[in-house]
């Protein structure tokens, strides 16, 4: 069964540090784009930083300068290092990755998502 398992949220205060993690796993042959979207209560998700396959990396404007966004190919695992965290940060967090599949179906998966709030 295929999965992605997301780790590293929680609470922290305006200006703090946090670090997602997301691994996949089961039946996968390869994986190409990664990324992590959020969800802020009454909003709709949004795409927060995506990464390719080879490297190359998109942001939302409002999080560039401040996230960054990484993968390890031999872990199938993407990363999200968020820095001078603002309470308009506060969202569900979900990682998404494109994955062919050993069974030669690719597809969308999702994780269960992480809980990050930014607040004093």
């Amino acid at each position: 069964q295929l999965q992605l398992v997301e780790s590293g949220g929680g609470l922290v205060q305006p200006g703090g540090s946090l670090r997602l993690s997301c691994a996949a796993s089961g039946s996968i042959f390869s994986i190409n784009g990664m990324g992590w979207y959020r969800q802020a209560p009454g909003k709709q998700r949004e795409l927060v930083a995506a990464i390719t396959s080879g490297g190359d990396t998109n942001y939302a404007d409002s999080v560039k300068g401040r996230f960054t966004i990484s993968r390890d190919n031999a872990k199938n695992t993407v990363y999200l290092q968020m820095s001078s965290l603002k309470p308009e940060d506060t969202a569900v967090y979900y990682c998404n990755a494109n994955i062919y599949t050993m069974l030669r179906h690719r597809g969308d998966y999702w994780g269960q998502g992480t809980q990050v709030t930014v607040s004093s």
